[in-house]
């Protein structure tokens, strides 16, 4: 029996020309991707993200246009999970501040410029050419395998 297909937000956090990253996996920073989690239902996207983003960043953020569909899975398991990426804007807290999420989860996060990025292992592959607005960045990036 196969699980249901999990729906998260994400925020793409432009800030001085870099990008907010947070690490995908708990207490490890080896692969990257734009703060947000799963969503609760009853709760709209937007609520939902902006309750993720300030768990995982300690900022509040405005929630803006969706920019990027993005879906992976576990080619080899059940897991599926479809990404809803939105532009945001910072409207309070200290982007360089301390914060801890709640949930243990993020513990490393990360302003890069595109060109850092370019460096890392970073998830979704369309990433940084959402992020920067590219003419050719997809709205749909189709399903990827999960990385570990």
């Amino acid at each position: 029996m196969s699980r249901s297909i999990r729906l998260a937000t994400r925020a793409i956090i432009l800030h001085e020309n870099k990008l907010l990253l947070v690490n995908a996996w708990k207490n490890r920073d080896h692969l990257w991707c734009a703060p947000g989690g799963g969503a609760e239902a009853h709760q709209s996207l937007p609520a939902n993200l902006s309750r993720e983003v300030h768990e995982e960043t300690g900022l509040i953020v405005k929630v803006g246009e969706p920019c990027l569909i993005n879906e992976f899975h576990d080619p080899r398991g059940d897991f599926h999970q479809v990404d809803l990426y939105f532009r945001c804007q910072i409207m309070a807290g200290d982007p360089f501040g301390d914060w801890t999420d709640p949930e243990g989860i993020v513990s490393h996060r990360r302003w890069v410029t595109r060109e850092e990025m370019s460096k890392l292992r970073v998830k979704p592959d369309s990433l940084a050419a959402v992020a920067w607005g590219d003419a050719d960045a997809p709205p749909y990036d189709p399903l990827e395998p999960i990385q570990r």
